[in-house]
């Protein structure tokens, strides 16, 4: 299949002539982007209506709006990564991972009855499991720490149930997080800029690799070209999300966002990096999980006085407009992004 592709790119000139990462990257943001824009509004009528949430702040402003546009910018998301990024079969096979990600989401948007929790969470880590099974085969289960130059060898077995883990935790954080307009998506796309820098600059043209005696950290730039893809499509979502949105990116967005955001943590060698580039997504749709979780299984109950997701609590309790939320949540992760991300590239 890979030389397949390889042997189409010689006719597609214009793809092929530059072999510049940093080409290939601007490439595929804006051939995202110009593709997303243009389908978002032609297919949109095609898709589901929103059903609304049960006890969400102002979910009847949602209802009816339609919703599952993941699968619109995530399917275009996947043809321009194939068509530009230069393809290993690990970055293949995480690209086909995310498709199936967002498939099992719109699923579950046009369901006239919606899915279980329990189906949604077996599906999320199904899809989780195999990511990791693929980057732990793929890749070294080498991991490197903060603060300091140790590095790790995790055994096999141990580093895919953490990989898991993380994926799956990222999966439901990002999906519970999607409820105000444009918060999740902004949220999402600061996060992908960041990592896509990060494996650009920091893992995939640096000395870091070879300094760390991780080599597959070399591949970086190619994922890179993968992770700004992924940008270009959601900056089109965005633009018809923002306040007052007139189309919801659904389950088919969220669930595919959150896979695709773990899968690349992951490959940065780093997973603690989750909780720095994720904190808001984490905090905001993590702790409703943890309080769900509490009370269910547990019959413990837990920040009783707190409404999750917190996007909700807010709103409900400090009367912020969803344009405060969305702002001042991005302040919140601007804020500790910058605060933590020098000390953590910091190798003592």
């Amino acid at each position: 299949m890979l030389q397949l592709l390889a042997r189409l790119k010689i006719y597609f000139g214009p793809f092929r002539l530059f072999e510049s990462h940093s080409f290939m990257i601007l490439l595929s943001l804006y051939l995202s982007f110009l593709f997303s824009f243009l389908a978002i509004p032609k297919f949109s009528k095609y898709l589901p209506h929103d059903r609304g949430r049960d006890f969400a702040h102002d979910s009847t402003k949602a209802k009816g709006k339609p919703t599952g546009a993941g699968i619109i910018f995530i399917i275009i998301f996947v043809l321009v990564s194939f068509l530009v990024a230069p393809m290993t079969w690990e970055l293949a096979i995480i690209v086909i991972l995310t498709l199936l990600t967002m498939l099992t989401g719109y699923l579950d948007d046009t369901s006239e009855k919606p899915w279980s929790e329990y189906k949604k969470g077996l599906l999320d880590f199904i899809l989780a499991l195999a990511a990791a099974f693929v980057i732990s085969y793929f890749s070294s289960t080498k991991i490197w720490l903060p603060f300091t130059k140790q590095i790790i060898e995790i055994p096999r077995i141990w580093y895919i149930v953490g990989a898991t883990i993380l994926i799956w935790i990222s999966i439901n954080t990002t999906n519970c997080s999607d409820g105000v307009d444009g918060l999740s998506g902004a949220l999402v796309m600061f996060c992908l800029v960041t990592l896509g820098i990060f494996l650009y600059l920091i893992i995939g043209h640096s000395k870091i690799s070879a300094y760390l005696l991780l080599p597959h950290l070399k591949e970086g730039a190619k994922w890179a070209v993968v992770d700004f893809a992924m940008v270009g499509s959601l900056m089109a979502y965005l633009w018809f999300n923002a306040y007052p949105s007139t189309v919801l990116m659904g389950d088919a967005g969220s669930r595919a966002l959150g896979f695709f955001i773990g899968a690349l943590v992951l490959k940065t060698g780093n997973p603690f990096l989750y909780f720095i580039l994720s904190t808001v997504l984490l905090v905001n749709g993590g702790t409703g999980l943890i309080k769900v979780a509490f009370m269910r299984f547990l019959n413990i109950k837990i920040f009783h006085n707190t409404r999750f997701p917190l996007h909700d609590h807010v709103r409900t309790t400090r009367n912020w407009s969803n344009t405060q939320v969305m702002v001042k949540f991005i302040i919140i992760q601007l804020l500790i992004t910058l605060g933590f991300f020098g000390l953590i590239l910091k190798i003592r």
